[in-house]
């Protein structure tokens, strides 16, 4: 593990700390919004949302700090390895049935539908 303290993680902490006294800073005027005789229920719950708004950014460097260990600690296991599975026919390699004659050029595309349906549910029954 490198140093504790680095510039990139200085930096960081002096970012984390600049939002949650600036989200603090938020919560407390829109506290004295709420208390003054224009105040609004929407005002108070700004004051609950922006200290979350504040701690975001430590939640987010505690969640990529822990993500990156866990990618480590999974570098270290050889991951199994499974066989590969068997080739699937496609549907180019099933045998054209013979061909009906229809007046209807619906009824001729259902009816290949179906056929191909048919032949699709035989195939997976093998």
């Amino acid at each position: 593990m490198r140093g504790l303290l680095t510039p990139q993680r200085v930096l960081i902490a002096f970012a984390c700390l600049a939002a949650l006294v600036a989200c603090c800073g938020l919560a407390w005027w829109q506290w004295q919004r709420f208390e003054s005789a224009s105040g609004t229920f929407q005002n108070l719950g700004y004051v609950l949302q922006w200290p979350l708004f504040g701690l975001f950014p430590l939640f987010m460097v505690w969640r990529f700090r822990r993500l990156a260990r866990l990618n480590r600690d999974a570098d270290l296991v050889p991951e199994p390895v499974a066989p590969a599975p068997a080739p699937v026919a496609t549907v180019d390699a099933v045998k054209p049935a013979p061909v009906e004659h229809f007046d209807d050029e619906e009824d001729a595309e259902l009816a290949a539908y179906n056929r191909m349906l048919a032949d699709l549910n035989a195939r997976d029954g093998r």
